[in-house]
């Protein structure tokens, strides 16, 4: 067994037998920095949120995850520090796209629009407020980059790209419709519960029979945008269930990208934790076991 990725959140060990270890952690990070100080609980919720997206969406796609009961484990990871926060996967040949979803008129996508510019080949012929839903959630790939930072790209981009890489599997066609299918069921499951999901990432690969499979995290706070439904206003920002209390708090003390951080208050950690802990109550149903 070797640790193959240290990430900003997550611990990968690869078992070397086709199957891997992933522990996500309770770091945080904001502006580019790791951050001091851990988000209490902050792993256990973004495992437990995955786990019952993984569980909701196998009639669409197959999921890499084995399982999450650590009696299934090395022996290294059968200690109380691992529980909640650790799985069981099944190691994928991973597509090099990330497939960004996005439901709502927002973010980068709101900038193009507001100046006339299609976005990454899309092109809006109704007039959008900001953060105002999509007649349909369009998708919206970004390459994986190695250093640096992803680079956005078009779905036709992706589709080409794919077809010279894997010839005549329509693979990029596949994504394409997986990620929509699974969007839309998720999204409604969140909506009931109280929770808008603006946007989110998915990350795919091909398991040893050449199938397309989800794997990473999936609808997490991380890796999408969960607005409250109760607070929730066509034309403004909505406020995320995120890690907004620790980007606020960074930049009203000018700290935003300063690698040199010795802690963050109390305070902005309790705040934080306790909206990841309402999020995976509104969502699940039940908060951490």
């Amino acid at each position: 067994m070797k640790k193959i990725i240290s990430g900003k959140v997550r611990e990968v060990y690869d078992l070397e037998d086709g199957r891997m270890v992933i522990v996500t952690t309770d770091r945080i990070s904001a502006f580019d920095v790791i951050l001091p100080t851990m988000i209490t609980d902050k792993g256990k919720v973004l495992n437990a949120l995955s786990n019952f997206w993984f569980d909701l969406t196998k009639d669409i796609v197959k999921n890499h995850m084995i399982s999450s009961d650590l009696k299934d484990m090395p022996e290294e990871f059968q200690k109380p520090e691992y529980e909640g926060r650790t799985i069981l996967v099944k190691k994928l040949k991973m597509i090099p796209y990330e497939v960004i979803v996005r439901g709502y008129m927002f973010g980068s996508m709101y900038e193009a629009y507001k100046k006339g510019e299609p976005f990454l080949g899309h092109s809006f012929e109704k007039e959008y407020k900001q953060a105002e839903k999509l007649d349909e959630p369009i998708v919206t790939p970004s390459t994986k980059a190695a250093e640096g930072h992803d680079i956005n790209v078009t779905i036709d981009y992706m589709k080409n790209d794919l077809e010279k890489l894997y010839p005549g599997k329509d693979l990029g066609s596949k994504i394409e419709a997986t990620a929509l299918a699974i969007y839309k069921k998720c999204y409604e499951h969140a909506y009931k519960n109280g929770i808008i999901i603006g946007d989110t990432k998915f990350e795919f690969g091909l398991d040893e029979n050449g199938e397309l499979t989800l794997g990473d995290e999936v609808l997490t706070p991380d890796s999408s945008r969960f607005w409250n439904l109760s607070t929730y206003e066509v034309g403004t920002s909505p406020a995320s269930y995120d890690k907004q209390f620790v980007r606020d708090w960074l930049k009203e003390n000018n700290l935003a990208g300063d690698p040199n951080i010795k802690s963050i208050p109390a305070d902005v950690v309790k705040k934080t934790s306790d909206l990841y802990h309402e999020c995976v109550v509104k969502i699940t149903g039940k908060d951490l076991q």
